[in-house]
């Protein structure tokens, strides 16, 4: 049992702390679908693997314990990926062993099995920074304006205990991805909503095509608030914030003196002419309260291997650092080896991330609005967050319910739209269930 005990000696349920944190709804959704056999398009995680010459860095990082390097005449005629494979081969013939029997990892020693400095390897983090000018153009971050986190997760988890303090606010859009209350709870943050709805629509029996705020609830939200979280792409909803709802978002930061912290795990996963902005490149003026948290997890399809970053202002750098130290040491050192070859993948693997996941997303969302969901189409990311109060057989029933009913005698598994909201208004209360569109075109077949 999970008990402690008071000040007059009888024992006291630690369960029944405002701040105790709960079971993830998303992963125990999970659990149920292998439970059930049921198709699993609840967790958003795709069951594909991470691109292969990724993986052969991975393996090449473990087994030889060191970074691989190219040897006189080794890099004659053939690719990067073909010297990692024939270097894994010739360890593998000797056992992991040189000619002469000792280890494969002595000359060097073994590094990458072992710690990295907890920021991250040096190499790594100015490959990050290249990637933002890559992509973004951003040419203004460096490798010390950057710590390597173990996931996007603990990136945004060390930025809202490297700004906050106990009782400050901090604002988050609804619906949400439920780490972020969550996390407020586990450092003792106050949690204040701003409701994402969907935009009128003359037609009543419309859902409408984008999801809008309130720009004075907003304002309102921020006037005392300590720190903003933005997600973008979106989950659960897909909505890319547009250029102006973002000037509209660093006006309102600016004026109240509220960090920033972006989670930016879908960038490349943004369909038709929306696109991903950098908001401290675009907003140059709000780069100095702007902390932007990543991860390879999505984009790689490799969630699995914790491997995020964040990108903070200098003078956040040593707090960040310091807690991200005392919260996780330092992510996998292999797996931070691995990221290298991620980060300089061709741009026609991120372009093609668009492709393949819009093309999954729109497969899913015709099926969906065939059995009498209504949907807003996606703007990025990889989810549907779908209103099921008019489809035959679910009208009626809570969201759990809903959600519950489609794993047992449908045989798929969503997750409840509520598990999204921290005000239950209402107006947004058994409405919604989120399905994810990341799992492989024969899960999705056999789900639809």
């Amino acid at each position: 049992m999970s008990n402690r005990i008071d000040s007059s000696g009888g024992d006291v349920n630690i369960d029944d702390d405002p701040h105790a944190v709960q079971e993830s709804q998303i992963r125990k959704m999970t659990r149920l679908a292998i439970e059930y056999q049921a198709v699993n398009l609840s967790q958003g995680f795709p069951n594909e693997s991470p691109p292969w010459i990724v993986k052969l860095a991975l393996v090449h990082g473990v087994l030889l314990g060191r970074p691989y390097e190219d040897k006189d005449g080794d890099s004659e005629g053939s690719t990067i990926e073909e010297r990692l494979q024939l270097s894994l081969s010739n360890m593998i013939s000797l056992d992991g062993n040189n000619s002469d029997g000792s280890a494969t990892s002595a000359a060097g020693g073994d590094q990458l099995n072992q710690y990295s400095p907890p920021c991250g390897r040096l190499d790594l983090r100015s490959s990050i920074a290249n990637y933002y000018q890559r992509f973004y153009n951003y040419g203004d971050v460096g490798a010390e304006d950057i710590t390597v986190t173990l996931g996007a997760t603990e990136a945004l988890a060390s930025a809202l205990r490297t700004i906050g303090r106990p009782g400050d606010k901090c604002v988050i859009f609804e619906p949400f991805h439920e780490l972020y209350p969550s996390q407020c709870q586990l450092f003792y943050l106050e949690p204040v909503y701003v409701t994402l709805r969907p935009e009128p629509n003359e037609n009543a029996d419309e859902i409408g095509t984008n999801w809008t705020y309130d720009q004075k609830e907003l304002e309102e939200a921020l006037s005392d608030a300590k720190i903003l979280v933005l997600n973008t792409p979106h989950n659960p909803t897909g909505k890319v914030f547009s250029k102006s709802e973002l000037a509209n978002i660093v006006a309102l930061c600016l004026k109240f003196d509220v960090y920033l912290v972006t989670d930016e795990i879908y960038e490349h996963m943004c369909y038709n002419d929306h696109v991903h902005i950098c908001i401290p490149h675009e907003f140059p003026q709000i780069k100095h309260r702007t902390l932007i948290c990543n991860s390879i997890g999505k984009s790689a399809s490799a969630t699995g291997w914790r491997l995020g970053w964040c990108v903070h202002p200098p003078h956040l750098r040593n707090t960040y650092r310091g807690i991200h130290d005392q919260l996780a040491v330092m992510s996998p050192h292999p797996m931070q080896y691995a990221a290298l070859s991620y980060l300089t993948l061709p741009n026609e693997y991120f372009s093609d991330l668009s492709c393949k996941y819009h093309r999954r997303v729109s497969k899913l969302e015709v099926a969906l609005k065939a059995t009498g969901f209504r949907v807003i189409s996606p703007q990025g990311a990889y989810y549907l967050f779908v209103n099921y109060t008019s489809v035959p057989g679910l009208a009626g029933m809570t969201s759990e319910q809903a959600a519950m009913h489609l794993l047992k005698n449908i045989g798929v598994a969503c997750v409840p739209g509520d598990n999204f909201y921290g005000t239950k208004h209402p107006t947004t209360r058994n409405q919604y269930l989120r399905f994810a569109a990341c799992r492989s075109d024969d899960d999705l077949d056999e789900a639809i």
